[in-house]
């Protein structure tokens, strides 16, 4: 895990070298004074000897500059680096994301990916700085502060070697409690994120039912939980905490130490066995060691905290799109025919749990092929198998007489115009959205589209025409407009296959009726597959098919249907009498 993260150090590995370099020598530097100002108190101060207090003093002066310029310079690398590193492993998530097949997508929640991409990186962005700077630096420094203090007094660094174990226990028992706890929180934080996203998305709808007070309650659950899960993990993690007063076991190693060396130096100062300034340069050791120690304390926290975040970065990098491109892809789609051969299919990969069941369907180039059926009779489902949005369970799927899966990605998706039942526009004016479809489309083209999908007529309406700003997810334009845009949008492609998947249900019918004619006469030579719940926008198709439980009832004409077909009769009928 720790070595695939790694990889998106890149172009910052140098930076991440020269932090931990810094710091070494700022550690070297400041162990290095409190020996000599043991000179200078010994030899100077004591002796009343002003040119040593001179040297001596300037000699410290000097050696505090340096290990500032270090200190500063260490804290530069290490920020960024850090940052460089946040950006890359973001920047690598969110590519892997936008490689991921429905199916991967479908294994993590958008609310999950979101908290992922900002609150899990931000931990791993801080324990990051972290190790290459305060982790370089605390293990160095309690080295070296125990060996200078050994080299003043053998006997009384003892002390230093009792308590460290001690430590390192309690923060080894810590972690092995904490981390559970805060992977329980961070998948709390993805139910948090996902209440606050569906309420945003349906605010309307909450409002129009009043039910404010029902998503003040959902939040202050999901709230509540994260509240009494980090109060768990923060309990464990309070015994050994970075700040002072509140660390039990940090405070009883500062005050163990602190008694120690001044109970014993001052009995070796008055035997003669340690001089006044040895035992301030043991005192300023002592205070580099137990900061050392309460440096490593808030590093160990950090790593707790962000271990749990890598891991689930980790999940996102390490899931492999199912939908991959073949070894010798074709780069051309010959035409629009379709043919599905004994096709089943499961979102679980479960044969036994089938949502499509040998289906068997022939498409010529060209021809219009009505869908029909009834909720969850899985139309949608058929369709996204033809762009390889998923990939069959069984059976083949040819388009232009070729395999699906023998395309580029991009050649077969390109060549296939999807409308969906959820209308998706961005935030950006209406030719910006338009170019979705073709990056290099011009305004003439753009109109002819949007004539094609009678959106030219609202659109012109409008103060500034194709300039007008689309807020996000098109929330100031209506159903039936947003769904003429996309429309518009996908012609923009120039498919060779065009599905529309009920993406006329909220325009008037005699919109429909429009679209529908203008799609006969003026594109004809595309496949157009038309899903819809009203009979009257599938009945003057080629063919049409009725699906029920995931296979087909029955393919035929309007008027062979009408004859042949209960469902397809059923259904017209109820249509029938409800327009009457």
């Amino acid at each position: 895990m720790i070595k695939k993260l790694l990889r998106s150090v890149r172009e910052y590995k140098k930076a991440s070298i020269l932090a931990p370099v810094c710091v070494s020598m700022e550690v070297i530097i400041e162990v290095t004074i409190p020996f000599i100002m043991s000179f200078l108190i010994d030899n100077g101060i004591n002796k009343g000897d002003m040119s040593t207090i001179l040297k001596i003093g300037g000699i410290i002066v000097f050696l505090a500059c340096i290990s500032l310029l270090f200190g500063v310079l260490s804290g530069n690398f290490a920020a960024r680096a850090s940052s460089g590193f946040a950006k890359n492993l973001r920047k690598d998530m969110y590519y892997n994301v936008q490689r991921f097949s429905f199916a991967n997508i479908d294994k993590f929640s958008t609310s999950s990916i979101i908290t992922r991409l900002t609150t899990d990186i931000t931990n791993i962005q801080m324990a990051y700085q972290m190790i290459i700077r305060v982790a370089v630096r605390c293990p160095l420094m309690l080295a070296f502060s125990l060996i200078m203090a050994a080299s003043v007094n053998k006997r009384m660094s003892l002390i230093f070697l009792c308590i460290v174990p001690v430590l390192g226990i309690g923060l080894l028992l810590i972690a092995a409690k904490a981390h559970p706890t805060f992977e329980k929180v961070f998948k709390t934080y993805d139910r948090l994120n996902n209440v606050v996203q569906e309420n945003l998305r349906g605010i309307r709808v909450v409002k129009s039912f009043v039910r404010e007070e029902h998503e003040k309650e959902k939040f202050a659950d999901v709230s509540e939980r994260i509240y009494r899960l980090f109060t768990k993990a923060e309990r464990l993690l309070a015994l050994n905490g970075p700040l002072m007063q509140f660390s039990p076991l940090m405070q009883f190693s500062i005050y163990f130490c602190m008694v120690m060396i001044s109970w014993f130096g001052a009995r070796y100062v008055i035997g003669g066995k340690l001089t006044t300034g040895q035992l301030t340069s043991l005192i300023s050791y002592t205070m580099q060691i137990l900061m050392s120690l309460m440096m490593i304390s808030m590093v160990f926290v950090m790593i707790i905290i962000s271990r749990a975040s890598a891991e689930r970065i980790a999940e996102i990098l390490d899931e492999k799109p199912d939908i991959v491109q073949p070894e010798k892809p074709v780069l051309k789609v010959p035409d629009g025919s379709i043919r599905f051969e004994n096709v089943s299919f499961s979102y679980a990969s479960n044969k036994n749990n089938l949502c499509l069941k040998n289906i068997n369907l022939e498409i010529k180039s060209g021809q219009t092929v009505g869908i029909i059926g009834g909720t969850g009779s899985s139309k949608t489902t058929l369709v996204q198998l033809i762009p390889r949005i998923y990939d069959v369970t069984d059976g083949t799927v040819y388009v232009g007489g070729i395999n699906v899966k023998a395309y580029d990605l991009e050649t077969i998706r390109n060549s296939v115009s999807v409308v969906l039942q959820k209308n998706v526009l961005f935030s950006g004016t209406i030719k910006e959205n338009m170019r979705w479809g073709d990056e290099n489309a011009t305004d003439e083209e753009i109109k002819n589209a949007c004539k094609l999908a009678c959106a030219d007529e609202f659109i012109e309406a409008f103060p500034d025409g194709y300039d007008t700003y689309i807020e996000q997810g098109g929330s100031n334009v209506s159903g039936g407009q947003r769904q003429r845009l996309c429309i518009a949008r996908a012609l923009l492609k120039k498919p060779e296959i065009l599905i529309l998947d009920d993406s006329t249900s909220a325009v008037d019918t005699r919109t429909d009726a429009l679209i529908r004619e203008a799609f006969a006469n003026k594109i004809p030579d595309i496949t157009k597959l038309i899903i819809a719940q009203r009979i009257s926008s599938v009945k003057d198709a080629d063919v049409i098919v009725v699906m029920e439980g995931g296979e087909i009832n029955g393919i035929g004409t309007h008027e062979e249907l009408l004859e042949n077909n209960k469902i397809y009769r059923e259904v017209y009928e109820s249509q029938m009498k409800g327009d009457e």
